[in-house]
């Protein structure tokens, strides 16, 4: 297998920690972000939305879409569980899932792509070029800052965001967290359900992928 990506990109990461946690090995080929060549005809040849990741199979058949190379991942590879032991347990992971990328990583990316000089004409990710709406970043750094607190609520009690053990909502949380970085946020200091856990998250291996 191969594994498209970039070091820096949250949703490349993603699929990187996935891998780790499966134990399982791709080749990785870094798609350099910063210099366009996303947009070059070479790539989008593989991805035609000029977006990483995307996971090529032996056979050259390509998946995109964390989700989707989630699902695959965990069909060849069963164990570790990363989407759930049960129907209502994968109902869960797939719910949180959801919930972190609409509630958080858009939002966030919204802030960063929307106000950064670095994304000016690129404010959208992958091959059409749309111009910054400042707007949308404060709106963003409303929504973020919200679900933040929202996350924090919910951890709670919990070791894990969906279920009692690590899951995809766990790794889509974590790039979400660490994301804050690039966009020049901080975690409120009040918020020690949601600071324990991503200090539980960076204590695994994986969490270096």
């Amino acid at each position: 297998m191969k594994l498209y990506s970039y070091p820096t990109a949250p949703s490349a990461r993603r699929a990187r920690i996935f891998l780790a946690e499966k134990g399982l090995t791709a080749e990785i080929e870094d798609v350099d972000l910063r210099s366009g060549r996303h947009l070059e005809p070479a790539y989008l040849a593989v991805n035609p939305q000029g977006l990483v990741p995307v996971l090529e199979l032996d056979d050259g058949t390509r998946i995109t879409e964390n989700t989707a190379i989630a699902v695959y991942l965990e069909e060849i590879k069963p164990t570790p569980r990363l989407l759930g032991q049960s129907p209502l347990e994968r109902a869960r992971v797939f719910q949180w899932n959801a919930r972190v990328e609409l509630e958080g990583l858009l939002p966030l990316a919204d802030r960063l792509r929307n106000s950064h000089p670095a994304f000016k004409g690129r404010a959208l990710p992958g091959s059409v070029g749309y111009e910054q709406i400042p707007q949308l970043a404060d709106r963003g750094d409303d929504r973020v800052k919200r679900f933040l607190r929202t996350l924090s609520d919910h951890l709670t009690g919990r070791d894990f965001i969906a279920t009692d053990t690590y899951s995809l909502a766990d790794i889509t949380g974590i790039a979400f967290v660490d994301m804050l970085r690039m966009a020049k946020l901080e975690m409120p200091a009040e918020l020690a359900p949601l600071r324990n856990w991503h200090d539980r998250m960076r204590a695994r291996a994986s969490y270096a992928a």
